[in-house]
């Protein structure tokens, strides 16, 4: 028996457990579908290369056949292990702009205003090399500068400023708008997940059981009342008054629902579902972050590549992790990159590059010899939404995802702009001098609409889906501003899934902020000894 459930351990989960361990007199338990997080790819952060390969600790999902990426169904990695997504993300750090605060502040109240979310940024934060009065040493998530910069990132850099980009030596600082070294978010040249850096110091806490390969099928209820989780054969029960906690994430969470009853009525009805709560935006508002690359072949041998004469490179620089946590395998791959307007009419940035000194891939599933390097941008601000829902009432089945990517027309058009600016980057003395060909889309790409027939034909996500059980102060949200499941009680969701609306840049910082400011709703409508169902 539990005063508190977390149904997913990571990102929100590991934050949750951790703050609501605290108090000696609660007992919590943090329930994980996936393994310990063991695997030695996971702390080496180059190795987040091959972790998108690794089933044991990735989900693996399918989208839907997508309309307008010719019918193509993407590949979505997320994390199944402790640390969820942080233990299988670039690491990067990155807060997001305060204007995406502002629009949280208008769908769900002040609490969630840039004011209060800068405010537990800089509690959770402990920066290495950055200080006041944008960042603090002090906190316990690590974030640090890469120990290892690759030349070819610090020539994507100047090449930036040669196109009259800001050089902007910290993203989360005064502005956003500019090219440079992401910060990691990494403790002595390891990976710092959220297990690494809120599970693993509270572990030994009698009072807080961590269950691992352990999957949730169903929330259990008495009446409205949440009342514990079914795990096939056994449930987990909560104490009377208690709380179940989901934490699953955009795709999990919301299928969750679904599966216990809530979500839109003719669906879990089509399904054979009993329906608890009709809630028709379960799943809904699906966002993310759309990709594409621009793929060259360098003249020398600087990027991290696939081929015989890396191999005293690689030797060299496994000895030097493992002698000094120092050299190439700390690298996040995505060293360098930045926030641009796709057209100066934008009011703040809406592109974001990724830049590697390396080729990539299909996510890393697919083997590129040679040399050569892949800068990714992104469409910071898209209009399109999709859908989670359900494929069928099993709960080992997977979700069905709809992004509907491209679904808006304004959507194409900055992508277009944004293959454009980053051909630009490319081109750019700093960078040309050190590229032999443009290897996608190739130089025989060059029209608009040969350029967006390749964004059809190549555009993937880069990992941030949010928003499918919207928060907001409207009755028809998913969850109430204090993350509450709205027409039951004793159940909240927590997780990048309550987003109102997609983050200006990635997603795990502020998944963390998010967990951090319930918590703080939670314990001290329990110190107040007000019912926080």
């Amino acid at each position: 028996m539990f005063d508190y459930i977390i149904v997913g351990a990571g990102s929100a989960g590991c934050v949750l457990a951790n703050r609501l361990s605290a108090n000696p007199k609660t007992r919590v338990c943090l329930i994980e579908a996936g393994a310990a997080d063991k695997s030695p790819f996971i702390h080496i952060p180059l190795g987040l290369a091959l972790l998108a390969r690794i089933r044991s600790v990735n989900w693996g999902y399918d989208t839907a056949p997508e309309a307008a990426l010719n019918n193509r169904r993407l590949y979505w990695p997320r994390g199944k292990t402790l640390g969820g997504s942080s233990s299988i993300n670039a690491m990067i750090y990155i807060r997001g702009h305060p204007a995406d605060y502002a629009g949280w502040e208008r769908a769900a109240g002040p609490e969630w205003g840039w004011d209060r979310a800068q405010k537990l940024f800089l509690r959770m934060e402990g920066n290495t090399a950055l200080s006041a009065p944008h960042h603090n040493k002090g906190g316990p998530l690590t974030v640090s500068n890469l120990r290892d910069v690759n030349p070819m990132s610090r020539a994507f850099i100047e090449a930036g400023i040669q196109c009259q980009f800001p050089d902007n030596p910290d993203f989360n600082g005064a502005s956003q708008e500019g090219v440079g070294l992401f910060q990691v978010t990494q403790r002595g040249g390891k990976r710092l997940s959220a297990a690494r850096a809120f599970l693993d110091p509270v572990r030994q806490r009698p009072n807080l059981t961590i269950e691992t390969r352990a999957q949730v099928e169903r929330v259990l209820f008495d009446g409205r009342r949440a009342i514990g989780v079914g795990l096939r054969g056994r449930a987990v029960r909560l104490n009377p008054g208690g709380e179940v906690i989901l934490s699953g994430g955009a795709v999990n969470s919301p299928q969750l629902l679904m599966l216990s009853g809530i979500g839109p009525a003719a669906e879990l009805t089509r399904h054979g579902i009993a329906v608890l709560q009709d809630a028709p935006q379960v799943g809904e508002n699906l966002a993310d972050h759309l990709d594409i690359s621009v793929m060259a072949a360098t003249l020398g041998r600087a990027p991290i590549g696939i081929a015989p004469s890396f191999l005293p490179r690689a030797i060299r620089a496994g000895w030097r992790f493992a002698t000094q946590k120092a050299g190439e395998l700390t690298s996040n791959v995505a060293e360098a990159g930045g926030f641009v307007k796709s057209d100066p009419s934008q009011p703040r940035p809406n592109l974001q590059f990724h830049f590697l000194p390396a080729y990539l891939r299909d996510h890393g599933r697919k083997t590129s010899w040679g040399y050569g390097v892949t800068l990714h941008v992104c469409d910071l601000l898209p209009k399109s939404r999709g859908r989670i829902g359900l494929t069928s009432a099993d709960p080992l089945a997977l979700a069905r995802i709809t992004a509907n990517y491209l679904d808006h027309p304004d959507d194409i058009a900055v992508m277009l702009n944004g293959l454009k600016i980053a051909r630009r980057v490319m081109a750019a003395p700093a960078m040309a001098s050190q590229i032999r060909a443009e290897v996608l889309p190739g130089a025989s790409v060059q029209s608009d609409a040969d350029l967006i027939a390749d964004i059809r034909a190549r555009a993937e996500t880069i990992y941030h889906p949010v928003g499918t059980c919207r928060m907001g102060q409207d009755a028809a949200s998913v969850v109430d501003p204090q993350a509450r499941v709205r027409g039951v009680t004793g159940l909240r969701v927590v997780d990048a899934s309550i987003m109102p609306a997609l983050i200006a840049g990635n997603t795990n910082a502020p998944t963390m902020m998010i967990a951090e400011n319930v918590a703080d709703m939670m314990v001290g409508a329990r110190d107040e000894g007000i019912s926080a169902a």
